[in-house]
Parts: structure tokens; sequence; C-alpha cells
């Protein structure tokens, strides 16, 4: 592939960015390729190559590029204003709407990203039970900001820096830490710290290390552990939200949190946040009560448009079921691939989800380091030439959208199996 344009974009871009990009996971080696422009499954970078994307904006993209229905949403919306400052219908209507699919969301609030939601459901954990520490599982990424920058999944280990200079000692030591898929773990913390300890935050299946998937009564464990604690429970859902089944992987598995953040699908492709939970709790929130949260864009009105047309498209046309049907195709087919070279990977996924681990299949973040993250890479950019976009990290979620047809898996499949073999 031609990437010249792209060379001369990158080039420019370090000198006015950090590493020439806005977020680290887009620091592809040697060069990203900028995208001009996207459509169903595919990208089209500045020199006209293109891509099936298995990235999918790292999750949001569950329709696919440019889907005639979000088109509408926001250009309907953009009619009416983008931005208010004041409540809005939309609101309302997708408070309603959302507590429904998550029943254990009894009260909710929108903010502007999957960060700001952990931030938040965070502080709520700590300003309702007035206790500073909370636990984390080790390789679990809640976004960038300063208590889970510890053992982060996502960017933070594929860059080879799981913790982040310029967090304050003073708060990485309230942050604990547990490994994935790990009881016995979990309840030691506990109890070495009784009445101290605020919240676990959890990815239910860990997306930013893998997909990790829970282990048969992992999540039951977990549930019945923080209430035998007296410790809040936080399912970050921002990237299993809507994904898994449209109540996220709460209801998939039948485990009820105290409180949740999503993001991602909900926003249709724009910037959104929530967090919610318990009523008792999410009353505390300003101006209800002394926990302060606020945000010029909390309740983006094209974000809102743009989350309630994905789920009237989610819903209307059961796009979870074939897309279930789709993920398994290709698990199956990976796996069928790996199979027959005799390579000692292991295919691991859920729903949508997937994943080639290049070792045996991890089930917590240290067994996930041993997988080979070089060797990864190396097969990253043979797709990529090959014209296929998975995520450039051996520690990220590779997604398939409602536009990724059987023909575009066989597609998949068939450069799969030949940058393996070669």
């Amino acid at each position: 592939m031609q990437i010249d344009s792209s060379i001369r974009l990158f080039d420019c871009a370090k000198k006015l960015m950090p590493g020439g990009v806005s977020s680290p996971v887009r620091a592809i080696s040697p060069c990203p390729f900028y995208t001009a422009r996207a459509e169903g499954p595919y990208l089209w970078d500045a020199d006209a190559n293109r891509y099936i994307d298995y990235c999918l904006a790292y999750g949001p993209m569950i329709l696919g590029h440019c889907h005639p229905a979000i088109v509408r949403a926001a250009a309907d919306q953009m009619t009416r204003g983008w931005l208010y400052g004041t409540p809005s219908l939309l609101e309302v209507a997708a408070a309603r709407r959302i507590s429904r699919l998550y029943p254990s969301m009894e009260m909710l609030r929108f903010v502007s990203s999957g960060t700001e939601a952990t931030m938040a459901a965070i502080r709520v954990a700590r300003g309702a039970t007035g206790r500073d520490k909370i636990i984390k599982i080790e390789g679990g990424f809640h976004g960038a900001h300063d208590s889970v920058l510890v053992k982060a999944g996502s960017g933070a280990t594929t860059l080879s820096i799981p913790d982040s200079k310029g967090v304050p000692a003073d708060t990485a030591k309230n942050t604990l830490q547990v490994p994935y898929n790990d009881l016995a773990a979990l309840e030691s913390v506990l109890l070495r710290h009784p009445g101290q300890i605020a919240c676990l935050i959890i990815e239910p299946v860990l997306g930013n290390i893998g997909p990790i998937l829970p282990e048969k009564g992992y999540l039951e464990g977990v549930r019945r552990l923080t209430k035998e604690h007296d410790v809040l429970l936080i399912f970050d859902e921002v990237i299993t939200g809507f994904r898994l089944s449209l109540g996220g992987a709460q209801e998939l598995f039948g485990i009820k949190p105290d409180l949740t953040t999503l993001g991602k699908i909900i926003g249709g492709g724009f910037p959104v946040g929530i967090f919610g939970g318990r009523r008792d709790l999410m009353e505390q929130v300003a101006p209800g009560g002394g926990i302060y949260q606020a945000g010029t864009f909390n309740g983006s009105p094209v974000s809102l448009a743009c989350g309630m047309a994905t789920l009237d498209v989610l819903e209307k046309e059961k796009v979870l079921e074939k897309l279930n049907i789709t993920g398994k195709q290709m698990r199956e087919g990976l796996k069928e691939i790996v199979d027959d070279l005799r390579l000692p990977y292991s295919v691991v996924g859920i729903a949508s989800m997937f994943k080639i681990f290049f070792g045996e299949e991890p089930h917590n973040y240290t067994q996930a380091l041993k997988c080979d993250k070089n060797g990864y890479l190396t097969f990253f950019r043979r797709m990529l030439s090959a014209g296929i976009f998975l995520t450039p990290s051996q520690y990220e979620t590779d997604f398939i959208s409602a536009s990724h047809s059987s023909q575009v898996i066989e597609t998949t499949l068939e450069a799969t199996r030949s940058c393996l073999k070669s």
C-alpha cells in the first residue's frame, strides 16, 4: 500500500501533538494511517487505501460507519439546536429508556465520556460511604483519571506504562488491586481493610486487556463478597453495555450492581457517558446532595438523539441476535485457522467481541502479559497491509458491527490464514 500522504501528515502531527496523536492507542508504529472517510465496515485513508474495520472506534460503531438512521438523527437534531445549556426533552426520554433496560440504574446522569462516568461513579461511592479506598481489577481500564491509572489495561499496557507520572502517591495508595477471576484474592483484600473500602469497580468482561471472560461463578462471587463486606459494586459497562445484550453484561450474567457506567454505543458514535445506580446513592449527587458533578456538555442533544436512534435500530431489527451469529462465525473461523496451522495461539471472545491471543487463553492480567506482544504486532502490520484493520495492540478487543456481512468475514478469514501462515 502507498501511504505517502499519511507519512507526510504524521511528520507534521509529531511537531504539533504529543506522539503525533490525540490518544496513545492511535500511535501505530512506524506510522499511523490517517482516515479520510468511513462507511459501513470500511475506512479509507488519505491515500485512498480501503480497510475492513474491526476497531470500530474501540467499540461505539455497532451499526457500522455512517448508518443512515444515525445520519438522519444527527441532521434532524442539528436543525433544532445542538447545545442548550438547559434540560431537554431528550434527556428525560433517554433516561427513562435506559433505566428500563438497566433496572439497576434507578437514577442516572449523562456526562460526556466513559472516563467522566467512571470518575463520577467512584466519587459517588466515596461520598456515599465516607471511605477513601477503592478496589480495581489488575488490567482493568476505566479511563485516564488518577484513581484508576494503576495497572491499567488499554494503551497503558501496550506502551508498558502500567502507571502514569503525575498521579500523586497519596492518590495511588488508595487504589487497591486484585487479579481478575480470583475470589480468594478479593476476599483477602476485603478482610485486610474492613470499613475502609468504598467500592470495587470492575469490567464484567475485561475489554481493555482482551477480552478476558469471567470464569463460571466469578461475577456471582464478586457480588456476594461485596455485599458481605458492605462495599459498593460498580460495573463498568462502557464496552459491554448494549453489546453483550441490550441490558449489558448485568442482564446477560444476571448480576445487579450498585452503580453502573455506560458510554460508547449509547452515543451512536458521538461523545457520551452515563453513570447511575441505586436511588439512595444517586440522590446524593448535586444539586440534590453534596456529591458534586457538572459539565457543560452533559446530556448533549446530538449524542442523545443518535443514541436513541441506535437503540431503535438495535431493538427493531434484532441486531444483537444477528451480530452474535456473526461473532460466532468469526471466532470459529479463526480457531479453525489456528488449529490447522498448529499455532500455540488462542481465540477468545463473546457476542460480537473477539481476539487472537498469541499464547494460551489468559484468565487475568498476568497471564495476558505472557502472550507474544511483538508477534501480535507483526501480525497486525501484515493484516493492515492486506486491508484489515484490527486493534493495534495485543491488549485490545476487536469488534464486529452490523455492517460486517458474511462475505466481509470470509475475506477477513482468508487474509488471516495468509498472514498467519507467512
